[in-house]
């Protein structure tokens, strides 16, 4: 994890997210404390919980995308979950220990992806002897040299023509002069069938990894194909690596860091709040709940690299809460989640700043699309204030969906100008307040219009 202080993670933050302070505050606390807690004595390491938070606000606030950001930001192992999507136990459907395996899952790939980029060099080095193996077969292996008739090999006189030739192809495949020339080469395939097992626990919990069972039985199946020397190149590289790569050391790692320093973001989690008022076998939204606590509590969860401890994952969660409220989950999991940052509605001025100021702005979007057309789109000051206030008026007359409105309203804005941009004579075009009042507001007026196009 990289140890970044407070303001360093708010000042990174900021760059994409606007306004939302309190969130961002809460958010690079709690990874800052995760960056204390590894300071300390081993015992006392092991008695410092995380301050799990739930960020509560309307949708497209920027919940979800201060948590991305986040994954982007730190080393930490990060994955996003909808508690929506999960069901209790006793239920088809995911258990909510599967955000564990998922994570573990994508830590395992991640870390052997450092690995295998770490001895790529060495791999590279492999498969260039390989290359030249095919191109130049050792003369051991070749029934014309090397026996005389005492059954002996026999030293020939052009042994040392060989190895001359041997590095001049060496040189010559070194300076890409044999790139275009094709090889046949045998490669592992990987189309062994698999087998899809459904259950709630998953195979991993009951110690059976099917994939990796059939695998040690089933025979390695090559296939020869006939490719270029750099694609050949290529692809012995890549087996080379995945060779090289010490998996047991990687699987240790990734549950280290799951363990150490592991964010879950666990999205929707008003979705699971507050009593169910049907009555029979469904689903229950207290169920769900209850099998989320143990792991937000900290429990062990078995997966197919090893048993993972959640005492120390972080968990974020966050819900819009527009029909429940956050005293509507289960009084044990309120427990669990101590840290509560209510996210703002978004007005007019923070549309106008996040059209604009994010290194992921919208408008750049659009000026940067445009000119591979050749077309040099520019916005007026007027133009960006106008458009962010027919946004409220559309976001208070309608459905808040905050600054997802945005997106609607500059797809509409400019449909006619992407339409016509391959073909368009004229390379500078310039977005005034007259062209967004002339495209714009007699939708945003006319509500059943708006409903449909808005």
């Amino acid at each position: 994890m990289k140890d970044l202080k407070p303001h360093q993670i708010v000042t990174e933050l900021d760059k994409y997210i606007i306004g939302q302070n309190d969130a961002k505050k809460s958010v690079a606390v709690a990874l800052r404390n995760r960056w204390r807690r590894r300071q300390l004595e081993p015992d006392l390491q092991d008695e410092i919980a995380p301050k799990n938070i739930i960020l509560i606000g309307p949708t497209g606030v920027g919940k979800t995308e201060i948590a991305r950001r986040l994954a982007n930001l730190t080393d930490s192992p990060f994955y996003k979950v909808e508690a929506s999507k999960f069901t209790e136990v006793g239920y088809v459907g995911r258990d909510v220990e599967s955000m564990i395996r998922d994570l573990v899952e994508l830590t395992v790939n991640m870390l052997k992806g450092r690995q295998q980029e770490a001895v790529q060099e060495k791999a590279l080095k492999i498969a260039r002897e390989r290359v030249l193996d095919i191109l130049l077969p050792s003369q051991k292996s070749n029934p014309e040299f090397g026996f005389d008739t005492g059954g002996e090999t026999s030293q020939k006189p052009d042994d040392n023509t060989s190895e001359h030739t041997r590095k001049k192809l060496g040189k010559m495949l070194d300076d890409g002069k044999l790139d275009g020339r094709k090889i046949d080469i045998d490669v592992q395939e990987k189309n062994m069938p698999m087998v899809e097992i459904f259950s709630n626990a998953g195979m991993e919990e009951m110690g059976i990894n099917m994939k990796d069972m059939l695998g040690n039985f089933m025979p390695k199946n090559t296939k020869s194909r006939n490719v270029k020397v750099k694609e050949a190149l290529a692809l012995i590289a890549q087996e080379e690596a995945a060779h090289l790569v010490d998996m047991e050391e990687v699987k240790n790692d990734a549950i280290t860091m799951v363990e150490q320093s592991g964010i879950i973001f666990v999205d929707e989690i008003d979705k699971i709040a507050g009593k169910d008022k049907s009555h029979g076998p469904e689903v229950s939204k207290e169920g769900v709940q209850r099998d989320l606590l143990p792991i937000v509590e900290g429990s062990s969860v078995p997966t197919k690299y090893g048993t993972v401890k959640t005492d120390h994952i972080l968990f974020i969660a966050s819900g819009a809460f527009h029909v429940s409220k956050p005293s509507d989950l289960i009084p044990e999991l309120q427990g669990r989640f101590p840290i509560r940052v209510e996210l703002s509605s978004l007005g007019a001025s923070e549309f106008a700043r996040i059209l604009t100021e994010p290194k992921n702005a919208l408008v750049l979007q659009y000026i940067a699309l445009l000119r591979t057309e050749g077309v040099q789109l520019s916005f007026t000051q007027e133009a960006v204030d106008r458009i962010a206030q027919i946004a409220v008026e559309v976001n208070s007359s309608m459905e808040n969906i905050g600054a997802r409105r945005l997106h609607t309203l500059m797809e509409r804005l400019l449909e006619e100008i992407l339409f016509d941009a391959p073909d368009v004579a004229e390379t500078m075009i310039t977005i005034d307040a007259d062209f967004v009042e002339k495209q714009l507001a007699d939708i945003a007026r006319n509500q059943d219009l708006s409903r449909y196009i808005l």
